[in-house]
C-alpha cells in the first residue's frame, strides 16, 4: 500500500488542499513567498491534513467549513519542520536543500514563525474555542518535546519510558491532535472523537518510531538526509537505548552515544553495535503493538472503503521505508 492508494478516499481534499496552500502562502514581502513555496512544494506525506479529512469524511459537504483547519495543520507541520532544520543545521529534507540551507538561518525561524501565524489567522473566526485549544495545546507539546530532546542529547542514560514521553510530545499528539479536530469539525459524538485522538496517538507513536528506526538502517536517498543522523546529533533513540541495555559493548557504545562531534568512523561503529542486537527487530515490535491497538480503536461506525483507509494509513506507517 502506498500513499496515493491509501489516501484515494480523501484524494480531492488533498488536491484542493495543494492549491489553498500555494494561494494563503503569498504574501507582499517576495521572500516570504519564496521561501513559503519552497516549504510547499518540497512536498511532504500531508499526512496530518490527510488524517483530518478522513475524520470528517461522510460527515461533511461544505469544504468552505473544513478547509482552514486542514492548511491550518499542515501550515503548522511545515513550521515546526523549518524550525528543526534550524536547530538540527539540516542541509536537505527529503532530499532537498533545506530553507536555512538557502535562505540562512534568520529568515527560516521568521518563515516559521510567519507560518504559525498564518494557520491561526486562517483559523481564528471560523472554528470553536475547543478546537483553538487543541491547537494550541499541541504546538505547546511539541515545544516542551523539542526542549526536552534537546536537554537530553548526548545522554546515554536513558530509559524507554522518557524516549516515549518525548516522541508523545513531539509527534504523537500532532496527529492525534489533527484527527480529533476532524471530529469535532463535524460535530461527532464525544466517544467517537476520542476514538479517532486514540487512533492518530498510537499511529504518531508508531509514526515515530518507524522514522527512528530509518535513521539506523534506510539508505540516505531513502529518507532524504544523511544515515545514522540522530546517532550524530546525540539523539538516543529507542533502538540505541535497546542496544545500550543489551549489546556485549554497551559500555564502548555509552561512550560514543556522548561524545559530541563524533567521527563518520564513530558513527560508523555505533551502527554496527546496534545492529549486532535485537534492537532494530525489538523497535518493530513495539510498532507492531501501537498499530495494532489503533486499528482495534477505529470506530465501528466506520466501514467500507472508508475503514479499509484508516487500516492501509496503518499498514503504510509499520512498513514504510521513507
Amino acid at each position: 500500500m502506498n500513499k496515493k492508494s491509501m489516501f484515494d478516499v480523501v484524494k480531492s481534499d488533498l488536491m484542493l488542499l495543494e492549491t489553498e496552500l500555494l494561494s494563503v502562502i503569498h504574501s507582499p514581502e517576495k521572500l516570504i513567498t519564496d521561501i513559503s513555496k519552497h516549504l510547499v512544494e518540497a512536498g511532504g506525506k500531508r499526512l496530518r491534513p490527510a488524517l483530518y479529512f478522513m475524520c470528517t469524511k461522510g460527515r461533511v459537504t461544505d469544504m468552505e467549513k473544513i478547509m482552514p483547519m486542514a492548511v491550518a495543520i499542515e501550515l503548522i507541520h511545515m513550521a515546526t519542520l523549518v524550525h528543526d532544520d534550524v536547530i538540527d543545521n539540516a542541509a536537505t529534507r527529503r532530499g532537498k536543500a533545506t530553507a536555512n540551507s538557502c535562505w540562512g538561518n534568520h529568515s527560516s525561524v521568521l518563515i516559521g514563525d510567519y507560518l504559525f501565524a498564518k494557520a491561526f489567522s486562517l483559523v481564528a473566526n471560523k472554528v470553536s474555542n475547543e478546537m483553538l485549544k487543541v491547537l494550541t495545546d499541541v504546538i505547546c507539546s511539541m515545544c516542551e518535546g523539542e526542549i526536552n530532546q534537546n536537554r537530553s542529547t548526548f545522554h546515554a542514560d536513558q530509559k524507554e519510558s522518557d524516549y516515549l514521553g518525548r516522541i508523545e510530545q513531539k509527534t504523537a499528539n500532532f496527529i492525534a491532535a489533527s484527527c480529533e479536530l476532524g471530529g469535532l469539525a463535524v460535530g461527532l459524538p464525544i466517544e467517537e472523537t476520542k476514538a479517532l485522538r486514540e487512533y492518530g496517538y498510537s499511529l504518531g507513536m508508531a509514526f515515530q518510531i518507524t522514522d527512528d528506526i530509518l535513521d539506523v538502517t534506510a539508505s540516505s536517498e531513502q529518507i532524504g538526509k544523511p544515515v545514522g543522523n540522530d546517532l550524530r546529533q546525540g539523539i538516543v533513540t529507542l533502538p540505541i537505548i535497546y542496544a545500550l541495555e543489551h549489546s556485549l559493548h554497551k559500555d564502548e557504545l555509552h561512550e560514543i552515544v556522548q561524545t559530541k562531534n563524533m567521527s563518520e568512523e564513530k558513527i560508523k561503529r555505533g551502527l554496527t553495535i546496534l545492529h549486532e542486537t535485537d534492537a532494530i527487530e525489538y523497535s518493530y515490535s513495539r510498532v507492531a503493538d501501537y498499530l495494532k491497538y489503533a486499528r482495534e480503536v477505529i470506530p465501528a461506525n466506520i466501514v467500507g472503503d472508508h475503514r479499509e483507509a484508516f487500516i492501509a494509513v496503518a499498514d503504510f506507517v509499520g512498513l514504510r521505508n521513507y
